[in-house]
Formats: structure tokens, sequence, C-alpha cells
């Protein structure tokens, strides 16, 4: 289990990490910003990225002994065949926009699904032993995703895009045979290896662990699409497109909704292992992974649409892939750590469900309400988070290439800032209205009411870091930007060492009641040592002096009275700004909190009038959000939160005042 927000992303220089750059002369702004606040791409953003093709500027980073190339455009063979030369890129918040709407409605096709799994095996027993073989593609998925290919080959492909005489093209058509190679390995190792790979991930043993294996041999194969739809999603992004990935995962959705309600008409009788056919769980298995390969196929059209034609290449002696390759190795090490860490987790989950059930408890008290008490504490991170910092990276990577690491602090510093309210939103959300959302996300088919208070409060424990969680992932970006892998792996190995180190205390020290819910408090605990690692070691990081680069036009600040204002004697020299960070985040919890109080009361007294049941905590959730939007709206600017505030309002169509502009004598106009 992921237990930072941290996924093996890498993205290596061939020498260390800290690097020296060649001195970079003054140079103009960057293509399509002239300073003017107004041009900014989003909350926080000072510009709009260089578009991938402009010829790169002088000081760029270089391979050691390779001379500068030449400033080129397209090849004209490329361009012949169709391909148009790169479009402007296009805004950070509109980026963020688009992606965030397409992981929205992902995700929520996602708890369909959840619910459709649910109704089809339960929480317990075929339930466990379904959820862990689709794990087990789906964990190297999110490392992927998040992950190692994102943050590795997004800043490969625009170095290669602005240095390259063809555009990058030959190298990444190489780049990505190498790793489809690799892909094949992997998912056929994986397969073959089946058995020993759920005995180490599960306590399971009998007939539901020959289920578990059944399952986990249709499943595995999802390993090479989950790969190959995570590879051209990279393409995509390094060309600033970045719907096409967010959207496919709906067809998914679609289709593993349709294969369970499928199952659920023609084969629902099935309660223990020893009941399931072959046939049902081939339908289970396969069908799973169609919705993969789908997912995968989807991609297409949108990178024809970007002039995108992949031809193999195994030419690969000599041809640059020095970095990567090395990048990879870091990256390889880091998914050995954060899979020894799910293997941990998930056998303690498991073994935690075993004891339950020789206890007699009949709820889920195992991996089941575990990973969907996680799927739900992630949503913000997938739909918020991962949106922003995606459509960020191109952007931070050009900068880096420029040597203006200052740049790459302040753009994190402001994504964090207009992201703040949504999070800490969700979090005080999640602890104060769990058990209703725990009830409309899960309580369906043969999940009993028992169930969904194991999840509600194992979630309660898992929102208690996810402002943590979220910044976490957001700064170890800075480091893949810079193409620093190293640290992230080193920062990682601490996390997840943390993570599983107190979740074994709490399986041990815990009745089996409280196991699961003591595992999520473990991870909030690493999420919290984990964020406050990376930042340190990105201030010290963004701090080290580079040679002098033309920092852009800073945009005016808002009215003094709709920010928190920590910042003393000018910028600070890293631009994370974290102390002004954090107190906002506090801010906005604090301006979260009387609302808080409300959505429990109320949400009591409406089960208590209602007599319980889904409607109940449909009306009792949408009261609860109420009191807690009111809260926060109404404290937010006398907090001094309103500047981070205000877009979410905006976001929402709620009236809500403006941040005043700057004069040029630096006071503020009412």
């Amino acid at each position: 289990m992921n237990t930072t927000g941290e996924s093996p992303d890498s993205y290596a220089h061939p020498d260390p990490p800290t690097m020296a750059l060649r001195k970079i002369p003054p140079q103009p702004p960057e293509a399509g910003y002239t300073g003017d606040p107004s041009q900014a791409a989003g909350p926080g953003y000072p510009g709009v990225p260089a578009q991938p093709g402009v010829p790169p500027q002088p000081g760029a980073f270089q391979q050691p002994g390779v001379p500068p190339q030449a400033p080129t455009t397209v090849p004209a063979q490329r361009q012949a065949e169709g391909e148009a030369p790169a479009a402007p890129a296009a805004s950070v918040g509109r980026s963020g926009l688009i992606m965030a709407l397409g992981t929205l409605s992902s995700r929520a096709l996602g708890f369909v699904r959840s619910a459709m799994i649910i109704a089809a095996l339960g929480a317990a027993g075929l339930g466990d032993s379904f959820n862990v073989a689709n794990s087990l593609p789906n964990v190297v998925y999110m490392m992927l995703m998040g992950g190692v290919l994102a943050s590795v080959f997004v800043p490969e492909l625009v170095h290669a895009a602005q240095t390259h005489k063809d555009g990058g093209v030959a190298y990444t058509d190489r780049l990505l045979t190498l790793c489809g190679v690799i892909l094949v390995v992997l998912t056929a190792g994986a397969w073959l290896l089946a058995p020993t790979i759920v005995d180490l991930y599960s306590n399971f043993d009998g007939a539901q662990r020959d289920l578990t294996i059944a399952f986990a041999r249709y499943c595995l194969p999802q390993i090479f699409f989950y790969g190959v739809f995570t590879l051209l999603g990279q393409v995509l992004n390094s060309r600033d497109r970045f719907g096409a990935m967010m959207w496919t995962p709906v067809l998914n959705n679609v289709v593993a909704i349709a294969v369970f309600g499928l199952y659920i008409l023609v084969g629902n009788d099935a309660d223990k292992a020893e009941q399931m056919t072959a046939g049902q769980t081939m339908l289970l298995g396969l069908g799973s992974t169609l919705g993969i390969v789908v997912q995968a196929v989807g991609l297409l059209p949108s990178l024809r649409s970007s002039g995108f034609r992949f031809r193999p290449r195994f030419d690969w002696r000599g041809a640059g892939l020095t970095k990567p390759i090395r990048a990879a190795s870091w990256a390889l090490l880091l998914v050995v750590v954060t899979q020894l860490s799910f293997a941990v987790i998930s056998r303690l989950s498991t073994g935690a469900g075993v004891r339950a059930a020789k206890d007699g408890l009949t709820m889920g008290l195992g991996n089941f309400a575990y990973t969907n008490a996680y799927q739900l504490f992630v949503v913000p991170q997938g739909v918020i988070t991962i949106s922003l910092v995606t459509a960020l990276l191109p952007g931070m990577s050009r900068a880096a290439t420029r040597g203006e690491l200052t740049k790459i602090g302040s753009d994190l510093a402001g994504m964090l800032r207009s992201s703040a309210a949504m999070i800490v939103t969700a979090t005080v959300l999640f602890i104060a209205l769990a058990p209703q959302i725990a009830d409309i996300a899960y309580g369906h088919g043969k999940v009993t009411s028992a169930d969904s208070w194991v999840i509600a409060q194992t979630l309660i424990a898992f929102a208690i870091g996810l402002p943590a969680f979220c910044a976490q992932y957001a700064l170890s970006r800075g480091f893949y930007a810079m193409g620093d892998a190293k640290t992230p792996f080193w920062l990682t190995v601490v996390s997840t060492t943390v993570n599983s180190g107190l979740s074994a205390v709490a399986y041990w020290l815990l009745s089996p009641r409280w196991i699961i819910i003591g595992m999520a408090g473990a991870q909030s605990i690493a999420c919290l040592v984990g964020v406050g690692l990376t930042g340190w070691a990105l201030g010290r990081r963004l701090r080290k002096p580079v040679p002098s680069a033309v920092p852009a036009s800073a945009p005016a600040g808002p009215d003094a009275t709709m920010v928190l204002g920590l910042r003393r004697n000018g910028k600070p020299r890293s631009g994370l700004d974290g102390g002004s960070v954090v107190a906002l985040h506090l801010a906005i919890t604090a301006a979260c909190l009387p609302g808080a109080a409300a959505a429990v009361w109320l949400s009591g007294r409406i089960s208590d009038a209602t007599g319980g049941g889904m409607l109940s905590s449909v009306v009792g959730l949408a009261a609860g959000s109420l009191a807690v939007l009111v809260s926060l709206f109404a404290l937010a600017r006398p907090l001094g939160a309103g500047a981070a505030v205000a877009p979410f309002a905006r976001k929402l169509r709620i009236p809500y005042p403006e941040p005043a502009a700057a004069t040029g004598n630096g006071k503020h106009r009412r």
C-alpha cells in the first residue's frame, strides 16, 4: 500500500543529482508570458510554460561530453506525415480542471464498480480473495501512474523535444520500445509466479488460497496493459495533452460494472470459495482484465490527433537512454521498497480478518475494510492533487532545464495554496461524516451495517493524514522535475518503514476489532513524517546556488487581509514558503471546525428521525456538507485564508470577495 502519497517515480541525471549547471545568460521571458499577472496560468502559477519544440535556451542541461544540439523543429518527414508542430501549452488551471473532471467521473464510476463487487462477492471471504488478486496489478498501476513513468519520462521527453534535432521523435520510439520489452518480461514473470505472489500478499490457505491464485492468473496480465496505458499517457502529457489519460479509465469502470452486473444475474449463488465454479472465476477475472485493455486502447485517438506515430526501434546502444535506465534503476528499487511495504500491510490486514473470524466477529475486519476505506481516502488526491501536479510537471521540468529552481518551489507553493481549501474541506468531511460516506459508497448487497461501521472508522483514521499525504506527493515532484530520483527513494524508505512498523505494532497490540483502524492510523503518522522530511529536503535542494537565471516577473500579491502573511524580509530563497503554507492549512481547518461539529449533530438527528438507511445517509451527508461549507466561507476571511478559499467558492458558483489589487506604492486598493 502506498504509504505517503509517494509513488516510485524517478528521473535521474547521469551524474549525481547535485550536478553543477552551466552558466545561463540573460534570457527573454517564457513564450507567451509578458509579466502581466492576468496571463498567469492559474492561482499561484507565474506563467504559461514554453511549448515543446521551442529551441532550447543557452545553458540548458547537456549530457557530459555531448555538444549542445542545434535548435530545430519537428522534422519535415514527420510533418509531411501529418504531424503538426506542437501547439502552445494549455494553462495549468485549464489542464488541471480537465483532468480533475475526468478523474472525478472515473472515481464516481469506480465507487459504483466497488458497490457491484461488494453486492456480488460480499465484504469477506470471496471479496477478500478477489480484492487481493485484483490489487496486485492495481498496485503496479498506481505506482506507475502516479509515478515512475509520469515523473521519469515527462521530463525526459520534454528535454528531448527541446534539444534533439528531430524533436525527440527517435528518442521517444526507442524509449517506448525498451519499456515495452521490460513490461512483457515483467508480466510473464508475475504470471508464472502467481502462487508465490499470492502467498506473499495474503495469509489464505485451502480453497480460498486456490481461488485467489486463479483470480490472480486472470488479473496479472493487466500489468502489461496498465504499463502501455501509462507509457502512452506520458507521451500525451509531454505534449501538454492531459485529458485522455484521465478520461479513459471511465471506459474501464463501465466494462467492470457490466461484468459484475452479468455475474449477479447469472451466478450470484456462491458464498464460499469452494462454491465458485471455474466459469464464474474466469468471468470475473477476464472481465476485469478486459476493462484495462479497453482503457489502454482508448488513448489511441488522442495520440493520433497529436501527430504521434510509434515505430519500434531496437537500436538502443548509444541512443542516450542511459539517463532513463539509471532513473529506472532507482524506480525499480523504489518499487521493491513500496512492494515490500504493501506486502506487509496486505498480510497484516488479511491476518486481521482471519483473527476476527476465529474470534467470532462476523463484520469485515480484514483487507476488504482497509482497501475500500483507502479507496475513499485517495479520492481528493486523485481528483485535485494529481491533476494539478501532472499539469504542472512539464513546466517545472522546463524551469529545471533553464536552472530556475526557485520557480519550481514557487509553483509548488502556489499549487498547495490553491488546493488547500478543497483538501482540508475533504478531510473535515471524511472525519465528520464518515458513517454516511461509507454507507452510501459500500452499504449495498451483502454488506451489513457493521461492515460499514468498520470502513467508516478506518476512513477517519486515514483522513487525519490526508493533507500531508497530498502535500508530500506534490513536493516530491519537485525532485523529479530536477532529475533527482535518489532523494525520493530514501524518503520513501523512511515513510514506508514507519508505516509498516507501526502497522505491525497495531496488529500485535490491538484486539481484532481495532487492528485495521490502528493500521490506518499508522499510515497517517507515516504521512506526517514523510511530508516533514520531504519539505525539508526539497527546501535545501532549491536553495542551492545556481548560476544567474533571469527570474520571471512576479504577479501582484493579494490583499493582505485575505491571506496569511507570515513571510518577512522578502521572498524565501527556495520559493516553497513552507511556514505560510502550513499556517494556511491550519487556518482553513479552524474555519471548518464549527461546521464539522454542526454536521455531526445534524447527521445524528436526521438518522434518529428517519431510522437510518440509505436515504438517511444521503440527507445527512448533504446537510452536514452544507454546514461545513457555510462555516468555511464565513470564517476564512477573518482568519486570513480568504485568498485560498475564493477560487473554491467560485468553482461552486458562490459569490465571494476577490483579493484587492496591489497598487504601485505597495498599498492595496479597497
